[in-house]
């Protein structure tokens, strides 16, 4: 069954020349845009990244430097995605940990701050891994009945997107309360609650995982809670001096650390999340 959406839908996948989100470029980007009537449009685009694509990426994609050369860069095409995926929310295989993060960096470094926060990020894979623990090509046989080198040639986005997307149907159907006896194995079709079991286990704030969420404690070490009876949060560290150290404390006691980063070679993701802590440290104490 397809998802019961909330708001159009971008089922995407992504070849790069690499997988460092600080310095790999995209040079392959495609999607399906589902709109809330079920309509489907796919979308499959060549980019060039500017820099030459390493020997084993173009042998195991099939994408050379000459398919590519031609293409429009991201920045090119970058106001015309921002604009085609403004108000949707995302969906990939293994899209949180990778896909995701890359096209945020390739968005910020054109100069425009798509905010992923702010929308529902559906990752097939970890439906998968936590339902069945196997890769897309397991998947698809599994949720589908196929192989998937039957219907689809592996390693390219547009083949991968395709794929993704019935599997994600698959998943639907096979984990609806009416088909699973155990709760544990149910998955109710809402977007909200989709989105909520493809990130509950996900600490990070920056995509990068430099910032990470930890309860605050209160003088006895127990985690403190809002109104609401959830539990208080705050962005600490996850990484060198000051790991696990909240990072609003930093910003007061060592303003150089912050400047230290941003002048450094972290993602401009990473340094985008700490810009935005200091702004609300600003507005906090001018309040």
């Amino acid at each position: 069954m397809k998802p019961i959406l909330k708001r159009p839908l971008i089922v995407f996948d992504l070849e790069t020349t690499g997988l460092d989100l600080a310095k790999d470029k995209i040079i392959q980007i495609s999607y399906i845009k589902v709109e809330l009537d079920g309509s489907e449009k796919p979308v499959n685009l060549f980019v060039n990244p500017e820099q030459p694509i390493p020997p084993l990426v173009q042998e195991l994609t099939g994408i050379t430097d000459e398919m590519v050369k031609n293409a429009p860069t991201f920045p090119q095409i970058a106001q015309k995605l921002n604009k085609e995926f403004a108000g949707c929310d995302f969906a990939g295989y293994n899209s949180n940990k990778f896909d995701i993060p890359l096209l945020a960096e390739e968005f910020l470094r054109a100069g425009i701050d798509f905010d992923f926060s702010k929308v529902r990020t559906i990752d097939a894979s970890i439906i998968f891994r936590k339902m069945e623990r196997r890769n897309l090509a397991a998947a698809y046989k599994f949720y589908c009945g196929r192989k998937m080198e039957d219907d689809f040639q592996a390693h390219l986005a547009d083949q991968d997107t395709a794929a993704t997307w019935k599997v994600l149907q698959g998943q639907l159907d096979m984990y609806a309360p009416e088909n699973q006896e155990e709760e544990e194995r149910q998955l109710s079709n809402d977007i909200d609650a989709i989105n909520e079991f493809c990130n509950e286990d996900n600490r990070n704030v920056d995509f990068a995982g430099r910032v990470v969420w930890a309860p605050v404690l209160g003088p006895d070490g127990t985690p403190l809670m809002n109104a609401d009876g959830t539990p208080k949060r705050q962005e600490v560290f996850a990484f060198g001096k000051y790991k696990d150290v909240p990072v609003m404390d930093v910003n007061r006691r060592d303003p150089g650390y912050f400047s230290w980063i941003l002048a450094n070679d972290f993602t401009l993701n990473t340094k985008q999340v700490l810009t935005r802590i200091r702004l609300r440290a600003i507005a906090k104490s001018n309040g």
